[in-house]
């Protein structure tokens, strides 16, 4: 894969093809952190492009990427990795997770040939994306940021565990800003209070941490911790709410300072919220909840 292109924004992780079981009803999408992040950066006017795999059979994905101005450099595989998400409730922060195939590991040789000023890491489970594709992208001068979704999530059977990480402050130590939702952070630091999450995974290297929770998202960025909340009317979207918000964030962060990258992030993640699927709303969208819910536009 090869390609002259200096990307604003690089998604790397699989595509799912995903069931998501909640109390109103079961409903049967494609999904993939790299699927909500990058389709909410595109729509932003970020230049992105998305590494993955998956099976040809669903290379309509791809196809929808690049309809959308999104490069796509896929490796096609025998199985795309096929995720059931269930909510219990309506807290988007419960859910059973399970897995019953996947597309495998992203490699070196997907990545070493692009160029971009910052990534995205979005492995759906432990062992989708390595260190070694991490350190390519050091090397090449990016601000990486990485999910912990696909570090904490442990494939055993069928069932996505959450289990301790022991490369943890190995992987830590090379990446620049950590996303991660409430429990995921519970589980790899032990600590409930999401500020003191936060400041644990600082200590590990990233300088700035995403961490969403059910009301919103927490910045801690420049030794200052920022909470922004979520504005939904209403929550037929809530799969890919962690994904959209760091997209956002790391989108708006190539021009933005993390307070107001963080109510962007915010803002885009409350509208996705709405409706099932990537986000798909206009600039002025965004802009108009900026203004009506945010400060008075102050971060437009």
């Amino acid at each position: 894969m090869t390609t002259n292109e200096v990307y604003d924004l690089l998604c790397i992780g699989n595509y799912t093809k995903d069931t998501i079981i909640t109390p109103a009803g079961t409903k049967y999408v494609d999904g993939g952190a790299v699927r909500y992040s990058a389709h909410a950066a595109a729509k932003l006017g970020i230049k992105t492009a998305v590494v993955t795999r998956l099976a040809e059979e669903d290379s309509r994905v791809v196809d929808s990427f690049r309809q959308s101005g999104i490069d796509c450099f896929p490796v096609y595989t025998s199985h795309s990795t096929l995720m059931k998400l269930e909510y219990p409730t309506t807290n988007p922060d419960l859910r059973n997770l399970s897995v019953a195939a996947t597309a495998g590991t992203i490699t070196v040789s997907q990545v070493e040939n692009l160029q971009a000023k910052s990534a995205v890491i979005g492995p759906s489970l432990r062992g989708e994306v390595g260190l070694d594709v991490i350190q390519t992208l050091k090397d090449k001068g990016m601000l990486v940021a990485a999910d912990m979704q696909g570090y904490v999530r442990v494939l055993r059977g069928e069932a996505l565990n959450y289990e301790p990480w022991p490369e943890m402050d190995k992987f830590l130590s090379r990446v620049d800003v950590v996303k991660s939702d409430a429990v995921e952070a519970e589980s790899l630091t032990g600590e409930k209070d999401i500020r003191k999450a936060a400041k644990f995974f600082t200590d590990k290297g990233p300088r700035e941490i995403v961490l969403t929770h059910k009301d919103g998202v927490l910045i801690y960025a420049e030794g200052k911790f920022t909470d922004v909340g979520f504005y939904p009317a209403r929550l037929d979207g809530r799969s890919g709410r962690g994904d959209t918000c760091i997209g956002t964030y790391m989108a708006m962060r190539l021009s933005k300072p993390p307070l107001e990258a963080g109510v962007w992030a915010a803002a885009v993640t409350s509208l996705k919220m709405e409706d099932l699927g990537p986000f798909d709303r206009s600039i002025s969208d965004v802009e108009a909840l900026i203004h009506a819910r945010y400060n008075h536009g102050t971060f437009i």
